[in-house]
């Protein structure tokens, strides 16, 4: 198989390593461009659920991160300033740059040279510099030029939500993945902390449009956006400060396809599909198609077509669900002005039931401690 992958993040990492070490006599060539060591962002998050999946597929790569991982057991809900702890639902957290230098790692131990610094403008500039290739893999994130050149082969549609986030990176370090919810004089806003390294934390703060509106975010510079947001949460950082790492204004993009493959291109991650960092399941959905596409070139080595429709019927049912519960998260975050009007106790419900996964049961079964408070309270009002 000869097979080109466009884009270094953890999808085009991770197929690499994956189907290189599957398939060793098989020519592979990924194409980032980036130079090596350059992100953005700062920690990923996975959940419990999500790193047994990995464990039980690719326990190479499941031992090679989780030692590197700041794991905790507990979601923590900050509202009128009381603290509401959501026991039972486990999480790990990585420094996105350290993800991509140990699947690199991974990817070159197997036998790959990842392309840094190299830029494909053209698929029609690959295929004259490659010649045939049998499988071209767009692992290319949001603005994919393998989905983008065929867009409507893909079935791609676009659209994107209403509130303002940026995604900073913070010294202070929390006890658990914790989501605080303040007023400003200006409006609401919510921040999405939780620690990835020994010394640091992701800091995504998200607002409504009409505080955005009204603090004048337009017009201020990155760097006075930055100590708006200090200020704002300055109870909850303690001192700290804010980092930046092109840490500006952006709206979160929807992105669905109604076709995986067309002819001998594929699409995982970013490229295929978006999921709300609400719900922290981003890169896990990247690592996890990336496995479902291997699988399914296992099971098909000599007709990748064949594999690719295999890819899409075995993937696709998973994913569905996955998207619908990100969608419904986000949707609560749309809308988490007017749910702060409820009070701690009954907000914190209406938080941990919002994708519509999560009945009364099943919270008694993984979260008896919340139950536990929760229930006290209702009885006693």
């Amino acid at each position: 198989m000869r097979i080109a992958v466009l884009g270094g993040g953890p999808a085009g990492l991770y197929f690499a390593a994956l189907c290189k070490e599957r398939h060793p006599s098989a020519e592979i060539r990924l194409y980032e461009q980036n130079p090596e060591g350059a992100t953005w962002g700062f920690g990923v998050v996975f959940s419990e659920r999500a790193l047994e999946f990995l464990r039980e597929d690719d326990p190479a790569t499941y031992d090679l991160i989780t030692p590197r991982m700041e794991t905790w057991r507990d979601i923590t809900l900050v509202h009128r300033g009381e603290r509401i702890r959501i026991d039972g639902v486990g999480f790990s957290g990585i420094g996105r740059l350290e993800l991509l230098q140990l699947l690199t790692m991974r990817a070159r131990s197997v036998g790959v040279a990842p392309q840094f610094g190299r830029a494909v403008r053209s698929l029609d500039e690959l295929r004259d510099e490659l010649g045939d290739v049998d499988l071209i893999v767009g692992a290319d994130g949001l603005n994919s030029l393998v989905r983008r050149s065929y867009e409507g082969d893909f079935g791609s549609s676009l659209s994107y939500l209403d509130n303002k986030f940026a995604w900073y990176g913070t010294t202070k370090r929390f006890d658990s993945l914790t989501l605080t919810f303040v007023r400003t004089p200006e409006g609401t806003f919510t921040a999405h902390h939780y620690r990835y390294s020994p010394t640091m934390s992701t800091f995504i703060v998200e607002c409504d449009r009409p505080t955005w509106e009204r603090v004048g975010f337009a017009d201020m510079t990155p760097a006075e956006s930055q100590a708006y947001c200090e200020r704002a949460f300055a109870d909850t950082l303690e001192g700290h400060r804010l980092v930046a790492n092109n840490s500006v204004w952006r709206t979160f993009p929807v992105l669905a396809c109604a076709r995986f493959s067309y002819r001998n291109m594929v699409l995982v991650g970013d490229a295929l599909h978006t999921a709300h960092f609400s719900i922290g399941s981003g890169t896990r959905l990247a690592l996890e198609d990336v496995i479902a596409l291997v699988k399914a070139i296992d099971a098909s080595p000599t007709d990748l077509r064949r594999a690719l429709g295999l890819y899409e019927a075995t993937r696709r049912p998973v994913l569905d669900k996955l998207v619908t519960a990100a969608r419904a998260s986000a949707d609560w975050h749309e809308h988490f002005p007017s749910h702060m009007e409820l009070a701690p106790r009954d907000f914190a419900m209406s938080y941990i039931t919002r994708s519509g996964r999560v009945d009364d049961a099943r919270l008694r079964e993984m979260a008896p401690g919340f139950m536990a408070y929760y229930e006290a309270g209702r009885n006693s009002a």
